[in-house]
């Protein structure tokens, strides 16, 4: 995969299968063949603690915390992360009127902008995906 010292060792392995199992693996190869020294770290922090500690807990299955995600990716308001995390939530066995309510949930809690925005950017991955 990579030579970077940072992208080796049993938890970033552990990292890495979770993350290409929820993300793609062409999402995945693509973030850590753009990496440079600048953003390396980052990569090897996102994989080994987020997929490799958080996502591998035996306390939630990965359906709830694509929910719990898309929960607070929409109300920060990271259309990116909201993107990428659409395409997770499916994979992760979401249906697209699962995603809505998050979004709805999110209008009310957090903020129409917010829930606005993040249902767009669901909207469009949906219909990439050929859901809806």
């Amino acid at each position: 995969m990579s030579d970077r010292p940072e992208f080796q060792g049993e938890q970033f392995a552990k990292g890495l299968k979770v993350r290409r199992e929820v993300l793609g693996e062409a999402h995945v190869n693509k973030s850590l063949a753009a990496a440079d020294d600048f953003t390396a770290p980052m990569q090897k922090l996102v994989t080994e603690w987020c997929w490799g500690e958080i996502w591998t807990r035996p306390g939630l299955d990965r359906r709830t915390r694509s929910f719990i995600n898309l929960a607070m990716i929409s109300a920060l308001n990271r259309p990116n992360e909201v993107r990428l995390h659409v395409r997770g939530a499916l994979n992760n066995g979401l249906t697209p009127e699962e995603i809505r309510e998050v979004m709805m949930q999110v209008a009310i809690y957090c903020g129409v902008p917010a829930g606005l925005d993040s249902l767009k950017v669901a909207a469009e991955v949906l219909k990439e995906e050929g859901k809806i």
